[in-house]
C-alpha cells in the first residue's frame, strides 16, 4: 500500500510540476502576446485538485494529517485508542461519501466535455476518484492496524 501512495505522491509532484508550467505560460501569453489560454486554466484546475487527491492517501497512511491532539495528550491510552479509531472511522465515512457522490455524479455528467480542452468528465474526475478509492483503502488498513495493535500509533516518519 505504501508503494501505490509513494505513486501518487510522484503523480501529484508531475501535476505540481505541470501546474507551475501551466501559470508561466499563461502569464507570458498574456503579457507578451496578448492571449488567454483558456485550456491551460482548466489543465491547472485539473491538475490542482488531482494533487490534492493523489496526495492525501500517502497522508492518511503515515497518520500526518491535520490534527487537533490536545485532548489526546490528556488521556490515558484506552481512550486515545478509541479516538484514533473514531477518527479513522471519519476518515472511512468521508471517503464513502466521496464515492458514493462520484458514483451519482458521474454518470449523468461523465458524457459531457469540458468546456476548453473539449476532456471527458470522466477523465478530468479520473485521478479525484483514484485517490479517494485507495483513501478508502488506506483507512481501512488504518482501521485494522488499530484494532489490532495494543497502543496508539504515533504519525509515521518520512521512509527513505
Amino acid at each position: 500500500m505504501t508503494r501505490l501512495s509513494q505513486t501518487g505522491v510522484w503523480a501529484g509532484m508531475l501535476l505540481l510540476a505541470l501546474l507551475a508550467s501551466l501559470i508561466v505560460i499563461q502569464v507570458v501569453a498574456r503579457n507578451f502576446f496578448d492571449k488567454g489560454l483558456p485550456w491551460a486554466d482548466e489543465l491547472a484546475r485539473f491538475s490542482c485538485f488531482s494533487l490534492v487527491f493523489l496526495s492525501v492517501p500517502l497522508l492518511a497512511l503515515k497518520r500526518a494529517m491535520v490534527s487537533v491532539t490536545l485532548f489526546q495528550e490528556l488521556v490515558g491510552d484506552a481512550v486515545r485508542r478509541w479516538l484514533q479509531l473514531l477518527s479513522e472511522m471519519s476518515l472511512l465515512a468521508f471517503a464513502g461519501f466521496m464515492l458514493w457522490g462520484f458514483a451519482a455524479y458521474l454518470p449523468r455528467a461523465g458524457k459531457f466535455l469540458t468546456p476548453a480542452m473539449g476532456m471527458p468528465n470522466w477523465w478530468f474526475y479520473s485521478l479525484a476518484l483514484i485517490g479517494t478509492i485507495v483513501l478508502a483503502i488506506v483507512a481501512l488498513l488504518l482501521i485494522a492496524e488499530t484494532l489490532t495493535n495494543a497502543s496508539p500509533s504515533k504519525p509515521r516518519e518520512s521512509e527513505q
